[in-house]
């Protein structure tokens, strides 16, 4: 019996993170989730942790160490930060590290595993703010706004090794780095009502996409984006 393939989800313990892994593992895959509090209480069932920083060289390798073959990488961390704070030159630096910066180094750190696997698949989990400027968390938007095309320009480069490289770019959806948009009576009703599907998403919500493309019938599949949004960015 073959061994299971491996997929390592940075980012895993964050809400979107952490379902993605689960749907991963449900998949079939064995799972190796990778973040801050990596090794912390509450994982999920059949799933490893590992702590990570995205923004230490030395850090990326050590969680790289011993997986073998890689058959999926999810890029999955993320921060952002409220309060005006994204316009602070020191804080706009750290979440474009983190968000993608972070994003470019496990790639490039994981690039060599990733060839050894028969297939491999990049999942990069971009935003709407990839497509849209942000008034309030500049950072955050031009760091998902550059991974969009860092995953097309990876997609690009990559193809002829047999990685594909694709993202995920979920809307409005329902976890701690949007609490206070989707606990705030306002905000909400207005996201609400200019999403089509007239609900917030839940984190399950973007795992579907992520299986696809990571799975071999998105074999012919590179340098896409799915909007995982409820229609938001359709109108």
């Amino acid at each position: 019996m073959s061994a299971a393939p491996v997929a390592l989800v940075t980012g895993g313990t964050g809400a979107i993170g952490r379902a993605i892994a689960v749907a991963l593992r449900d998949a079939g895959y064995r799972v190796v989730v990778a973040a801050l509090d990596g090794t912390g209480a509450g994982l999920p069932e059949g799933v490893e942790g590992r702590d990570l920083d995205v923004t230490d060289d030395g850090s990326v390798a050590a969680v790289l160490k011993g997986l073998g073959p890689l058959s999926v990488l999810v890029n999955a961390a993320g921060i952002t930060a409220r309060e005006g704070r994204e316009f602070e030159p020191d804080v706009f630096c750290r979440i474009v590290d983190v968000n993608l910066n972070g994003a470019m180094r496990m790639s490039m750190a994981a690039r060599p595993q990733l060839q050894e696997a028969e297939a491999s698949s990049v999942v990069n989990v971009c935003s709407m703010l990839s497509f849209f400027g942000s008034p309030t968390v500049p950072a955050y938007a031009a760091s998902k706004g550059g991974l969009l095309l860092l995953t097309k320009s990876l997609a690009g480069a990559w193809a002829e090794e047999g990685i594909r490289v694709n993202a995920v770019a979920p809307g409005y959806i329902e976890t701690e780095l949007t609490e206070a948009l989707h606990t705030h009576d306002g905000h909400r009703a207005r996201i609400e009502a200019r999403t089509p599907m007239r609900r917030w998403g839940r984190p399950e919500d973007v795992t579907g996409a992520v299986v696809f493309l990571c799975s071999s019938q998105a074999a012919f599949v590179t340098g896409a984006v799915i909007a995982a949004d409820g229609g938001y960015s359709a109108i």
